[in-house]
This record gives structure tokens, sequence and C-alpha cells, in this order.
């Protein structure tokens, strides 16, 4: 803008210097003044002409910086942004992701009718269970061993927690302790007699075998019991004693105390119910000391385990765990 600017005066100048010098030649001046005006003029276009070379390579130089200002600025720009991420890398992941939150409930089990909530801690805390889902399947209906038929596993599991936390919602006491006898309507069942009472544990045995040799055939059960299966399929002697322990083992799951609870049993209880009259006076005089769980002493005794047998098997389950 300057250099035009410049030119534009340069104009201006040679104009009015030779309006001038044609005035003064209508006035009859000397050749030698024209002359001189001439020199005088060319001196000025000289200077001007210098002046906008001047001019230029100031332009110059202002471009020359300017462009430099405008490397340096991306250079910055980009160093910045190279900073940022090797700090992003270097940062820890809880820092990075500030929003990940881990889980209060996880790793937390509450078992049948509870369910897990964070309390004001910001902690795991099982609960019973607030309302089960409404059940209009007769096939989900249950029968308790107060020969009560439920509308679902979840109504009678809701209703024990309830008890059991002495909740105003609690329908009876002895709901405190009650389970499943079988899935189904509860039906008329015929009583077990003495001689079947007796012979239970004999029955249960061998059908836990077979159980136990079908699961190894399908390599369904784990390599220790697999092992065990093979033993007891060489030494008969073997395969009661091995089939009623590793089903205790088996049902001692949660929490794992070394006593089955009557909640518990409900996998070994439930199938055999309708099929086997005796099941539930039998799983009732296993627990002798009436306190709704059986250890395996007790297990022992009431499927005829000598001693010999019980000290063999008083930490079988915890060996077969450690491996």
């Amino acid at each position: 803008m300057r250099l035009l600017w410049v030119l534009v005066a340069a104009v201006l100048v040679v104009g009015t210097s030779a309006s001038v010098a044609s005035k003064k030649s209508h006035q009859k001046k000397t050749t030698t003044e024209a002359e001189k005006k001439h020199l005088d003029i060319e001196k000025r276009l000289e200077e001007v002409q210098e002046l906008e070379a001047e001019l230029e390579k100031e332009l110059e130089a202002e471009e020359e910086e300017e462009t430099s200002d405008e490397e340096n600025e991306m250079t910055e720009e980009q160093v910045g942004e190279e900073e940022a991420e090797e700090e992003a890398e270097a940062l820890p992941v809880e820092d990075y992701h500030p929003e990940i939150r881990i889980d209060p409930c996880h790793g937390i089990y509450c078992g049948a009718g509870r369910m897990c909530v964070p309390n004001d801690e910001d902690e795991g805390e099982c609960v019973c269970v607030n309302v089960c889902e409404h059940e209009d399947d007769v096939r989900r209906r249950v029968c308790s061993n107060n020969n009560e038929t439920w509308m679902s596993d979840c109504e009678l599991y809701r209703q024990r927690c309830l008890c059991q936390e002495e909740d105003e919602s609690c329908l009876s006491p002895d709901n405190k302790h009650v389970h499943i006898e079988y899935y189904g309507a509860c039906q008329d069942m015929p009583e077990c007699v003495e001689e079947e009472l007796e012979d239970f544990p004999r029955r249960m045995s061998e059908w836990l075998f077979h159980i136990m040799r079908d699961m190894a055939d399908r390599e369904t059960l784990s390599e220790h019991y697999v092992r065990l299966e093979r033993e007891a399929e060489e030494d008969p002697k073997k395969q009661w004693s091995y089939a009623v322990v590793w089903k205790w083992c088996e049902l001692d799951s949660h929490p794992k105390d070394k006593a089955v609870s009557l909640h518990e049993l409900f996998p070994l209880r439930a199938p055999l119910f309708t099929l086997e009259n005796c099941v539930a006076a039998f799983l009732e005089s296993c627990d002798a000391n009436s306190d709704h769980s059986i250890t395996l002493r007790e297990w022992a005794t009431c499927t005829k385990l000598s001693e010999d047998d019980l000290e063999k098997f008083e930490t079988f389950c915890e060996s077969i765990r450690d491996e």
C-alpha cells in the first residue's frame, strides 16, 4: 500500500514538473533553463525510484518476518500437541479415564432371595429382593418343606430372607428356614415306611455313583473326581463311599464352610422327591442336632460310612479344592 502511494506521489511530481516546464517553455525560457529543469526532474525520478526500491525491500522484509512468525507458531502448536499426547500416555488409567468406576457389588455372592446394592459408604451389601416377577406359568410353582405351594422359587426365597432379617413383611416365623422340596405344586406323597428308610442310603449311593460315572464319560467331571471314579470302577467297595462324599463336597458350595445347609441340599433332594418318598425323611435324619445343616460327620453317619472312611475323608473336600 505504501508503494502505491509513493508511485502516485511520483506521478504528481513528474506531472507538476512537466507542467511548469511547459509553461516556462511557452514563456520563451532559454534552452539552458529547460535542460536544467529536465535534469532536475530526472533527479527527482531517480530519488523516487530509490525510495520505491527501499520500500520494496522493507515490504519483503516484513513479509519474511510474518512468514517466520507463522512457522514458529505452527511449530509451537505441534510441540504442544506432542507434549499433550506424551502426558496422556504417561497418565495412569484411573487419571486418564476418571469416568471408570468399579462396581462395589463385583464379586459379592448374596445367595437366593437376596441381591447386592451399594450402601451409603458405596460398599456392596446384600439385601432381600424387592419384588419378584409375577409368574402365571404353573410349571414355575414350587413346593416347600412345609408342604406349601409357592408361585415361584423367587417368592419362596424372598420370604425366607425377609423372615431371617425379621422384616415386618415376614408371613410366618417358620419361613426363616423354608426351602424348596421339589418343583411343581405340592402333592400328597406316600408315607415312608421304616424298611424303605433303612435301605435308602444304599439306593442313593448307587444312584449317585451312576451319575458320577455318566459325568466322567461325558467329561463334565473334574479331573480329581474322574480319578476317583476310575479307581472305584476297579474296587466296588469304594463306589459307595466315593459317591456319597463326592456329592457332599459338591453341595458344600456357598459358603464352603464344611457344612451343607438344607438349602444347599436342594440339587440332591428335588430330582428324587417324587421318585423316592423317603428322601425328605432321610435328609431330616441326617441333621442329628436339628441346626438346619449337615456336617461331614453327620453325613457319614446317616449314609453308613465307617469310622475309617470318615477319617479318610475328613479333609477330602479341602484337598480337592486346593488342587
